[in-house]
């Protein structure tokens, strides 16, 4: 309580200092001269300092040195990842959607600007909630070649990567190579429930891990060749993702004081070859046109003997296609643009064991859109229309769903520095494969984990309004959001037979939730020291015919940026995600860390502590809140605690040239349908 009084007493003095600061010239849409933040309708523009470009030497580091609203970016495991359950992040290169190698290497000296869009058009797509697009300038001379070479010294964890980029007139190559390794061993899992059974009488179960390991071994390549002049840019990519040995977890538990053993072993392989092409007609027309196919091998085993033996296999393959068709047309006053996305999916996963089962699944989906955007005026606006179609079959089930999907975006200038925006729309969440798949998987002795094939999509209705206050030194915005899920997708425990059956749902679901939150950037020396608070209160309702959950609460983080010369220094702390959903009240766990950077020419030595003066940091605690099962479960893990990661980038470029990019689209599918136990 201590730290929710401290963050919220901090936002509203930045919130108070931010009425005070001085004035500066207004350029159009709320634009502040000299500012490195220009407010748009769909979000941010955000213009990296040179102190910025200069100290980055990969994508990863130049997006945490910004700390976008509602992010955590991780520069050591090379992740992006959403602090809320708004849906996905999408990380863009030139409106390409980026792998880990795209970003690992990015020519940083390239950069333009970079949009942070926090309301994504009706073209993005189901379950994306932010993209983050990086602009940059297209070579057309000279290469670049480097390593990001990542190595934890307190575990046996890292991740090492060279890449390449051949530059000449119209034609680029592209080379990547990346190996990765794990060997966890530090996890320490305890697990408090109780069963009511149905004569009344209540069974009390405690599981604590006694040994456990998590090791994994893997290589990704990539080949990237386009082909491009001023008015096209044909572009091919082929990925693929092998697992060099199987990913092994293992977990020795004592369950009310008899031992049982939990293990699996999964290998996979994953290509993917993305087809891209770009014409521009006129100076205000384009087209483009991406096609995706994606191919995804998986075999697995796992076995545990709590109560008694059960183990099985899956060999899964699935195979999609993606496909999208764009027009855009920037006309006066306004910009119209319009496409259609199809995609279809098949998943072919055989069990076999102790569940035996065939799980065949065709899904099939298009979705027709339209969006203008222009100016009433000072009123900036973005108007959507979408219709999507999601098809889904399985033996001799079958549905479809149809959705009207409108989508409004209104800014407007109160003052000079303070800026309205309004957002509204409607879209579709579609469930895992996994979990409409027709499979049961046995989680221990008591629970069960059932698929349901009856689970449709659900409509997404959002209102978000928003107060932006600029200058060239601190932005403050605070931000007023709702969201509800009609009919949605919840989770359900049934009682049979002494045994419990967890499943999906979606009969006459309601899931809401509302937050009020604040996020606050003060440059307190410009380009030398930066220091980000963000933080808000959030009410989730869970509302079905079996239950009725609530749950209050805080979420925020605060970060500090010092530039000293050659030197990096940064400090980071969030709370996690506290969050509820169904009958799961989560609480994802903290972060926090110091990380010291040194910059010699073309090289970067940086040295991560993450989760200092801890030495069994929190993993993760969720509680279950069942009318039947009650459940805490609460895990730490030892290897992050005082973790250690020294990160070596290097990046060489020689005899560039550039000239402004082109847009790009790409899509890759990962969802393997596997229905897996805990």
């Amino acid at each position: 309580m201590c730290m929710k009084s401290v963050l919220l007493m901090s936002l509203f003095m930045a919130t108070v200092f931010a009425a005070s600061a001085q004035k500066e010239v207004v350029l159009e849409e709320v634009t502040v001269k000299g500012a490195t933040t220009v407010q748009h309708a769909e979000g941010l523009w955000i213009y990296p300092s040179r102190q910025q470009l200069e100290h980055s030497t990969n994508g990863y580091l130049l997006l945490s040195k910004l700390t976008l609203p509602h992010l955590r970016v991780d520069p050591v495991q090379h992740t992006v990842t959403a602090l809320s359950n708004l849906g996905a992040v999408q990380v863009r290169i030139n409106d390409m959607v980026a792998t880990q190698e795209d970003l690992l290497a990015l020519d940083v000296k390239a950069v333009q600007h970079i949009e942070y869009i926090d309301n994504p058009g009706v073209r993005y797509g189901e379950g994306t909630a932010y993209v983050v697009n990086i602009v940059v300038k297209r070579a057309t001379s000279g290469h670049v070649l480097g390593a990001d070479l990542t190595n934890t010294l307190t575990t046996v964890n890292g991740k090492e990567s060279v890449f390449g980029k051949f530059n000449r007139g119209k034609r680029e190559l592209g080379l990547h190579y990346t190996i990765g390794y794990q060997n966890f061993r530090g996890t320490d899992y305890d697990e408090q429930a109780t069963y009511e059974m149905a004569a009344g009488d209540i069974r009390s179960i405690h599981r604590q891990q006694l040994e456990g390991q998590n090791k994994r071994l893997y290589h990704n390549g990539q080949l990237t060749y386009s082909l491009s002049d001023s008015s096209y840019v044909f572009q091919g990519k082929l990925t693929a993702r092998r697992d060099i040995k199987p990913q092994r977890d293992y977990t020795k538990m004592a369950v009310n004081g008899q031992v049982s053993d939990d293990q699996s072993a999964t290998r996979g392989l994953s290509p993917a070859l993305d087809l891209y092409f770009h014409r521009r007609f006129t100076r205000h027309q384009s087209l483009t046109a991406n096609a995706v196919g994606t191919f995804i091998k998986t075999n697995s085993d796992a076995e545990q003997n709590e109560g008694a033996p059960y183990s099985y296999t899956v060999a899964g393959r699935t195979a999609s296609l993606f496909t999208e068709t764009i027009y855009e047309n920037r006309l006066e006053p306004f910009a119209l643009s319009a496409g259609l996305q199809y995609n279809q999916k098949y998943v072919h996963n055989v069990y076999a064991g102790s569940t035996n089962a065939i799980n065949d699944i065709r899904s099939s989906g298009f979705y027709l859109f339209g969006q203008l955007k222009g100016n009433l005026g000072r009123v900036t606006y973005i108007g959507g229309l979408g219709a999507s179609n999601y098809y889904n079959r399985q033996d001799n089930r079958g549905y479809r769903f149809w959705l009207f999907r409108p989508k409004l975006t209104v800014a407007y200038p109160l003052t000079e520095r303070l800026k309205a925006k309004y957002d509204f729309e409607v879209s579709q969440h579609v469930s895992q494969i996994a979990l409409v798949s027709d499979v049961s998987i046995k989680q221990n002795a008591w629970e069960t984990l059932v698929g349901n094939p009856d689970i449709h999509p659900n409509r997404v209705t959002s209102h978000d309004l928003r107060l932006t206050y600029s200058t060239p030194r601190l932005t403050t915005e605070l931000q007023g959001y709702y969201r509800l899920n009609a009919h949605c997708n919840m989770e359900r425990y049934d009682r049979q037979d002494g045994h419990f059956f967890k499943t999906q749902t979606n009969a006459d679901n309601t899931c809401s939730f509302f937050f009020v939150q604040s996020y606050n950037q003060w440059n307190i020396v410009p380009d030398r020291l930066t220091a980000t608070l963000y933080g808000g209160i959030y009410r989730f309702f869970n509302f079905t015919d079996d239950y009725r959950h609530t749950y209050t609460a805080f979420n925020g983080g605060a970060s500090l940026e010092a530039y000293l010369g050659h030197w990096t220094l940064t400090a980071y702390a969030d709370n996690g995600w506290n969050f509820m959903e169904g009958e799961h009240r989560g609480h994802q766990p903290a972060t926090w860390y110091l990380s010291a950077s040194y910059q010699l020419r073309q090289l970067t030595v940086s040295l991560y502590a993450q989760h200092p003066f801890s030495a069994h940091p929190l993993g993760n605690k969720t509680e279950i809140l069942s009318r039947y099962i009650h459940k805490e479960v609460v895990t730490h893990e030892r290897d992050r605690g005082n973790m250690l990661t020294l990160v070596l980038s290097w990046n060489f470029s020689a005899g560039s040239r550039y000239r402004s990019f082109q847009r790009t689209i790409n899509h890759q599918d990962q969802d393997t349908g596997i229905l897996q136990g805990r």
